[in-house]
């Protein structure tokens, strides 16, 4: 097969509708290095880069509640910092840029896609959009 690894996605293949932030970025845990008492944060197996999380909400009308929230996985030396709050929004929206789609089988047997993303930025004005990590499962 040729496709091997992240597949390459826009962000408005991945988030047709725009999302929005709904937590705080996270490190994302290794759970293989780590031991009880000692946090060993991730590290991309593609990149080596470490591995950070932020929970955002995909503005998609039409998926159900259980659907609507899920963690974007960005690829950074540094913590990435999320756009300023916009005035009268409850959430403030974001884009990803770099985004790839992986896709696997989950605990329960079905498919689901982990997505990252090279870089967390806000919404462009223009309607050129860009590309994140994003697990939900199918």
């Amino acid at each position: 097969m040729a496709i091997q690894g992240p597949i390459p996605v826009t962000f408005a293949q991945v988030f047709p509708h725009g999302c929005y932030t709904v937590g705080e970025v996270e490190q994302v845990k290794d759970f293989e290095a780590s031991t009880n008492g000692r946090f060993v944060q991730a590290r991309d197996k593609q990149t080596g880069e470490l591995v950070w999380q932020i929970p955002v909400m995909d503005a998609d009308p039409s998926l159900k509640a259980a659907q609507k929230t899920v963690a974007v996985k960005i690829l950074s030396p540094v913590q990435p910092v999320a756009p300023a709050p916009v005035a009268g929004l409850p959430f403030t929206p974001v884009e990803f840029d770099g985004m790839t789609v992986t896709p696997y089988v989950n605990g329960s047997g079905r498919l689901a896609y982990s997505i990252k993303a090279r870089q967390m930025l806000a919404p462009r004005t223009n309607t050129a959009k860009s590309n994140g990590s994003k697990e939900v499962a199918a």
